[in-house]
């Protein structure tokens, strides 16, 4: 079973791809490592570490570093419902199949 330490090939290849897609964005912006570094509050070795992917580095500081190139929007729609296709057919098929009214729990009318 993997560990936080040794995350499953599939996670591995998405911290690249996210990694390399921020090294990309940071020099399109020809922005240094070092500014990108400081406006994201943390240092250029850990700066590093993101665009290489590692796993090992907290998801704060990997939203630091999106916010410090204007990208952090793209992360709050990531498990978004609108983007759950599973999630959303699941709780669909939890719902009942009809609905019924609530019976009042009050003394009985006379009439």
């Amino acid at each position: 079973m993997p560990t936080p330490h040794n995350p499953p090939a599939a996670v591995r290849r998405a911290l690249c791809k996210l990694g390399s897609d921020i090294r990309d964005a940071r020099r399109r912006r020809r922005l240094p490592m070092s500014v990108v570094a400081e406006r994201a509050f943390t240092s250029r070795s850990t700066l590093q570490k993101i665009e290489a992917g590692d796993s090992g580095v907290s998801i704060g500081i990997y939203a630091g570093v999106l916010q410090a190139l204007g990208l952090l929007d793209g992360l709050g729609e990531i498990a978004d419902i609108a983007n759950d296709s599973v999630g959303q057919a699941l709780s669909s098929a939890a719902l009942p199949k009809h609905a019924h009214p609530k019976r009042s729990t009050g003394a009985p009318r006379d009439g």
